[in-house]
């Protein structure tokens, strides 16, 4: 691929992401949805929300993870949910899959 090439791709992705995010609040007002589509989207962002820390937690590279991180995911997101403070379910979540680690268990 030559430089042309990359450049031509970069401008056409960049102004697409520019339409798409422009079209949103142009349209909002002109394109009404049903309240159940509504509650759907919003499920579909907390969905893809939720593949997406699972790809992550579970997968490295093309294999698993190990028992390590997802158990840190696992700390991190029972101590998001009890609303404990950022920095603790960060912290508390590196402690954990450090200290699983260094016990030796990948």
């Amino acid at each position: 691929m030559d430089t042309g090439e990359l450049l031509i791709g970069t401008v056409v992705l960049a102004l697409g992401t520019f339409a798409f995010r422009f079209a949103g609040p142009v349209l909002r007002t002109r394109v009404k949805l049903s309240p159940k589509a509504e509650r759907l989207m919003a499920l579909a962002a907390v969905v893809l929300l939720a593949a997406l820390v699972a790809v992550s937690a579970l997968t490295e590279g093309h294999g698993f993870a190990g028992i390590a991180r997802p158990a840190g995911v696992l700390v991190a997101g029972v101590l998001a949910w009890r609303k404990a403070p950022f920095v603790l379910v960060v912290v508390a979540a590196a402690t954990t899959a450090a200290l699983l680690r260094l016990a030796g268990i990948p």
